[in-house]
């Protein structure tokens, strides 16, 4: 299996010495994110995140299900992931790394086991007929930090999608198209954010949104996933040197603040989207009729 390319020991020695000086290579701040962009796409639920030169895309689409046994009330919610060579030569096409396999079992355990999204909303008839929410996560670009970027992207895509609308008639269910009917939002209850914060000499030196050069160099992570109001989803370390509850704490307070500025970050792109959707207030009128 091909393995990512490792930094020279002059590479190694010199950022570490940087670090030490309170200096990162591209001149951040320790609890600095790079530049962030984020685009929506003409299809509802389509997203496109650009942190640095890492690069994630989102794709939510629905589909009628019957739902599961167990669970006759929810519809169903999966996340699928995929880190294919385009991004880094260190992936192959349908074979899972390491690094898509946390991937994977952080996003499912942020959004999916965290109740982000209303399953219960997503049932049509019970124990008949649901709603599948799926979201597609392709990486395009790997140069650090997926795991945030990807988080950003699929919270993002999913209070952009919306599923078509229905109308029920006994155990009949009518699902119209976009152009007959205005498209219903997904239920949200609450949008979680990755904050991963990498550590070097032993916990002296934690900082946010590494490069893969820094994510190379460091001696582990701790991944929290975290909400505006403050309430944690989860908090992540896989292996590496140990670290304190101390600096997990700190981790966490950093967190927050970062997960705020996402929070806002996002909302503020989805206002700028509906703004370019709702030409002469089509949007407002299709509602209106909708609700009559």
């Amino acid at each position: 299996m091909p393995q990512e390319a490792e930094p020279s020991k002059n590479e190694r020695e010199f950022l570490l010495s940087a670090l030490r000086e309170n200096i990162r290579l591209d001149n951040r701040a320790f609890d600095q994110f790079r530049l962030i962009e984020l685009a929506f796409g003409d299809e509802y639920g389509v997203c496109d995140v650009r942190l640095g030169k890492t690069r994630v895309m989102v794709a939510i689409s629905a589909e009628v299900i019957a739902p599961y046994t167990d669970r006759k009330f929810d519809g169903v919610f999966t996340i699928s992931t995929e880190l294919s060579p385009i991004a880094s030569p260190a992936f192959e096409v349908g074979r899972q790394d390491q690094t898509e396999i946390l991937l994977s079992r952080i996003l499912e355990k942020t959004i999916r086991r965290s109740g982000a999204l209303d399953t219960e909303s997503l049932c049509i008839i019970a124990g008949s007929k649901c709603f599948h929410i799926r979201a597609d996560i392709h990486v395009l670009d790997h140069d650090g930090n997926i795991i945030d970027a990807a988080c950003v992207a699929l919270v993002a895509a999913l209070m952009h999608f919306r599923r078509p609308d229905i109308e029920i008639h006994g155990e009949e269910v009518t699902v119209f198209s976009l152009q007959e009917r205005e498209p219903v939002k997904l239920q949200m209850q609450h949008q979680p954010f990755c904050i991963t914060t990498s550590y070097y000499e032993s916990g002296e030196v934690m900082l946010q949104d590494a490069t893969l050069l820094e994510e190379h160099c460091r001696e582990g992570e701790v991944v929290v996933s975290i909400n505006r109001f403050g309430e944690v989803c989860q908090i992540a370390k896989y292996g590496g040197a140990p670290v304190d509850g101390l600096s997990i704490l700190n981790c966490t307070t950093a967190a927050l603040e970062k997960a705020k500025w996402l929070d806002k970050f996002v909302k503020s792109k989805l206002e700028e989207d509906d703004k370019k959707r709702d030409k002469g207030g089509l949007m407002a009128e299709l509602s209106a009729e909708n609700e009559r």
